[in-house]
């Protein structure tokens, strides 16, 4: 696996939809990369996450790759909102397509990335050992790539299957007649939960934090609609491109606070029977900035729960407390309210009962014992930073980035880290985030053009300079504040529970728009990246 300081150009890490684009990108350019993977294939969040009922909440034809017109005229999604092993399908397709696996080396973790000064070289070094070097690393890792168990003793002790769904068996496991236990109610669960309830002997749901939820409204796309799909491409990236979110939605001009109770529930009740993500970022523009504005949309969604549920304490159980609708990420369902009618579903709520550690048989609570054939783990990620804190990344000087973001990350337009030459980044910390492959393929089409002006102008190496560094992260934290979502713990402000030193909200991406973002990036490169020093 050794390869020579002069075979390549770039190393890129992780083989998602970042590290695929990344390499197409590179490729164009002349340049010689190689891309390392933890799997055995393609498909990075749609590799790994294959648990039952995993699928898109973003259209999918508004959710693929859009540089090849090739790719838009051949593949057909069979969804409105794909599931994993179409999406994967679609991955596996591309990398076909453009023959992407000859240049990428799978099965193989990266443990560290270490920078030499004098001759400006990374070197990465693999789980098994082996090393590569090469001028310029890309992270191509994703936000949410970096699983995390929950802190609770006695894992080991437990003598059934137990997965967390980011490492869902790629044979699958056969769930009918089991008794199932599964801990946490975020959006991968919500997903597992809606899907396995129907299938199972008896379900017993963890729950420590519910959140909001909002149907999906998911169903078959037609050859009609696809006809139309296909005809109209152009005008749904076009329109992708002018929302703060990538998506095709956007905020309704009109403020809730203005209007009557009739005209803003006539308005909720068409985005709750519309499909994806309308009803969180299509919504009354005061909404997720106004807490008047938020507590009514708050209180009319949490009679939606008493509505679909019919015992009225699990309704209450169910009904976030701490945080006002939208201001978490809203995972969108297909009937997981209604789980929770059936007879073989419990609700354990772990605040009033707290886990006190897992058993051989199950898991044990302080009013008693529940046992179960298999557990399953819904409990999240250690977001946007977690994966980078995973792989000791060493800079000149010994300067280490997780110690260097300890307290906030230090990053310009997201895209580099200050004293970290060459180390570019896809999907790092403060960049826009919304529809994840538009914004990946404009980050990644501007890292390019950063590329093509180094080789323009014979420059080996690029590094971003303090005070521009200094000024993005000013302005990161301001356009953060006044969102409602600022105030709420969750993985977007860096409060992880699972995670030590995770107890503290940080800001972890761009929350001025992609709008917004894509003005100051392409200033950037218009102004010829004087923000950046070159050598």
């Amino acid at each position: 696996m050794d390869q020579p300081d002069a075979a390549l150009d770039a190393i890129i890490i992780g083989a998602g939809i970042s590290g695929m684009y990344m390499l197409h990108r590179m490729r164009g350019l002349g340049m010689r990369a190689r891309v390392i993977e933890a799997g055995t294939d393609v498909g990075g969040t749609w590799y790994w996450n294959r648990y039952p009922g995993a699928r898109f909440d973003s259209e999918s034809w508004s959710y693929g790759y859009s540089f090849s017109e090739e790719v838009l005229r051949e593949w057909e999604w069979p969804e409105h909102f794909s599931a994993q092993p179409d999406t994967l399908r679609y991955l596996e397709f591309v990398a076909d397509k453009f023959d992407l696996r000859r240049d990428m080396r799978f099965g193989r973790r990266v443990t560290a990335a270490h920078f030499d000064d004098a001759r400006t070289l990374w070197t990465v070094t693999m789980d098994d050992g082996a090393t590569l070097s090469a001028p310029i690393l890309v992270t191509a890792l994703g936000p949410l790539s970096a699983f995390t168990l929950p802190n609770i003793p006695g894992r080991e002790d437990f003598r059934g299957p137990a997965f967390h769904t980011a490492r869902w068996p790629r044979e699958g496991i056969d769930l009918r007649g089991k008794r199932v236990g599964i801990i946490g109610t975020g959006a991968t669960a919500i997903q597992c939960i809606q899907t396995i309830a129907q299938d199972v002997g008896h379900l017993t749901v963890f729950q420590r934090t519910p959140n909001w939820a909002a149907p999906l409204h998911n169903r078959r796309i037609t050859p009609e609609e696809q006809a139309d799909i296909k005809s109209r491409y152009a005008e749904i990236f076009e329109r992708c491109r002018q929302t703060d979110t990538c998506f095709i939605h956007q905020a309704d001009p009109r403020k809730a606070t203005e209007l009557s109770a009739a005209e803003r529930e006539a308005f909720w009740e068409k985005l709750y029977g519309e499909p994806g993500f309308g009803i969180w970022v299509g919504n009354f523009r005061d909404v997720l900035v106004d807490p008047k504005a938020n507590a009514l949309m708050t209180d009319w969604a949490r009679g939606k729960i008493r509505q679909r549920v019919k015992d009225p304490a699990i309704a209450d159980l169910l009904t976030p407390r701490n945080h006002g609708f939208g201001t978490r990420r809203l995972p969108l369902e297909s009937g997981y309210y209604e789980v929770y009618n059936q007879d073989n579903v419990t609700l354990v709520d772990i605040n009033t009962t707290p886990i006190e550690r897992i058993t051989e048989r199950g898991i044990r609570c302080t009013d008693r014992e529940h046992a179960f054939d298999v557990l399953i783990y819904a409990t999240g990620f250690d977001g946007v930073t977690g994966p980078y804190d995973r792989i000791d990344i060493t800079g000149p000087g010994g300067r280490r980035l997780r110690d260097d973001w300890q307290a906030m990350p230090r990053t310009l337009l997201g895209m580099m880290a200050e004293g970290f030459p060459n180390l570019l980044m896809v999907l790092g910390p403060h960049t826009a985030r919304g529809n994840i492959p538009r914004n990946i393929e404009e980050l990644v089409d501007w890292l390019t053009g950063l590329l093509q002006f180094m080789r323009d102008n014979g420059h080996h190496r690029v590094e971003p300079r303090a005070e521009p560094v200094a000024d993005w992260v000013r302005h990161v934290e301001q356009a953060a504040e006044g969102l409602l979502f600022s105030q709420v713990d969750s993985w977007q402000t860096g409060v992880n529970r699972n995670v030590e030193g995770r107890q503290v909200r940080r800001t972890l991406g761009y929350y001025g728009g992609a709008v917004r973002f894509r003005r100051k990036i392409e200033a950037v490169a218009a102004g010829g990246y004087q923000e950046f020093a070159f050598r």
